[in-house]
Order: structure tokens, then sequence, then C-alpha cells
């Protein structure tokens, strides 16, 4: 359990890093794009549909963990107008030999529903994971994929982080969405 606890600790900010570069429009401020004017109630529910429509493509029987999108920060940026989506999930499918066709999947059909494919192959880590990150300029929208084949359960790790929000002139970003 520990390690387990370790691993998400590390993985959480290794996964925001790689995703706050991400490659998706012009319109960037330190590497983040601006995802428009939102509250965060409405962001919250925009990056569930992202994600749901991400389960929809994994296609394989198994369980989705039921995270909810939390707020953060966008650097360089009043944090009590301007914030990001992130929503960490996971994937725990009914047979784990699945999670290696399901990746080939992922990164053939996420272009044709305006994912780009920005990054793909093992990651640095002691079991060499497969890794997959996209970037959906439509949504603003960053996705780390870590097939995770040798956790127990074995599992496919989702990470999904939103471009910068502001919120609507009067109001104020709320903490903890609905």
């Amino acid at each position: 359990m520990k390690t387990r606890i370790a691993t998400c600790a590390l993985t959480v900010p290794l996964a925001l890093g790689m995703l706050t570069g991400c490659d998706m429009a012009d319109d960037k401020a330190d590497g983040v794009p601006f995802a428009g004017t939102s509250t965060t109630s409405d962001a919250a529910h925009a990056m569930k549909k992202v994600s749901s429509g991400l389960h929809d493509l994994i296609n394989i029987k198994g369980k989705a963990s039921d995270n909810f999108p939390n707020v953060m920060k966008c650097s360089g940026k009043d944090a009590k107008t301007h914030f990001r989506i992130y929503h960490p999930w996971s994937f725990s499918p009914a047979s784990a030999s699945d999670l290696d066709d399901v990746m080939e999947h992922l990164k053939r059909e996420l272009p044709k529903h305006g994912w780009k494919v920005v990054g793909y192959g093992p990651n640095a880590s002691k079991n060499r994971s497969l890794t997959l990150t996209a970037d959906n300029e439509k949504e603003k929208v960053s996705v780390k994929i870590v097939s995770m084949t040798k956790s127990h359960p074995p599992l496919l790790s989702l990470d999904l982080v939103s471009g910068c929000y502001k919120v609507p002139d009067g109001q104020k970003v709320d903490l903890y969405p609905s």
C-alpha cells in the first residue's frame, strides 16, 4: 500500500509536468493554452464528458474509478479568477492481457476523435510502462495514459488536465465544484 501511495504521489507531479508543456494552441501563457471563460462547475462537467469519451474509446470490459475532477491553479495567474481542471482516474480491465492492445487501440483511435498523440512509448520507470500522451486542441485538454501491467491489480492510469480558464466577471474560483 505504501508503494502505491508513493507511486501516486510521484505520478501526479510528473503527469502535470508532462501535460503543461502540451502543443495545443498559440494562445498560451507559460505553455498552457487559454481554455475560455467558465465557472469551475461547468469546466469540471466538461472534463467529465472528455473523460467519458476516453472511457468509451477504451472499449474493453473493466471498471473505472470514481474520481472527481479537481481545481488547480494557473501558473502566473490570479488564483481567485483563473483555474485549471485536473481529472485523474484509472481503469481496471477484466483481463490484464488486454492492456497492451488497448494502448495500441487508443494510439490509433484518439486522432480520429480530435486528439493529437504527442508521445508514445515506454516511460522511464523501473517497469518501463507504456505511456501515451495526447492533446485535444478543441477541448483544450491533455491526457497522459499509463499502462500499469505490473501493478496489482493491473490498470490504466489516466491523468487529464485542462488549459487555463477564467471565471466570468464578478465570480471567484470555486475550489470544490459540484
